[in-house]
């Protein structure tokens, strides 16, 4: 079910922003974005939280590599301050199923908990 508000429309700007490289190369936007008890489940099985996902784009470079080609994005607020996404992903044939938690703080909407599945799209 896809809900088309103006809390759901916030949280695909600030997904997009995480997504984009230019988002990733920020580290202030990237970091404003992440909320304190952030957690994700990666595709890769690895679990993140804020410090580590952050220690990452500071070493790693999570800002290099690859553009990440977003579809079939869809929102539902499930409360006055939590809105849930889910979409599909794309980075360099490398594809993902992922869900993300967004709550509303008082720094605005932030990125709590997100988990991505890999998968193998059909020929």
């Amino acid at each position: 079910m896809t809900e088309s508000t103006t809390a759901v429309e916030r949280v695909i700007e600030g997904e997009l922003r995480l997504l984009d490289l230019e988002g990733r190369r920020d580290p202030e936007v990237f970091e404003a974005l992440l909320h304190e008890e952030f957690t994700e489940f990666g595709a890769s099985g690895r679990i993140w939280d804020r410090a580590s996902m952050v220690a990452a784009l500071h070493e790693n470079g999570l800002h290099e590599g690859v553009p990440i080609i977003a579809s079939n994005m869809s929102g539902v607020q499930l409360a006055e301050d939590l809105v849930q996404l889910t979409f599909d992903t794309d980075s360099n044939g490398r594809c993902a199923h992922r869900s993300s938690l967004w709550r509303l703080t008082a720094k605005g909407w932030q990125l709590w908990f997100h988990q991505a599945t890999l998968f193998t799209p059909e020929s």
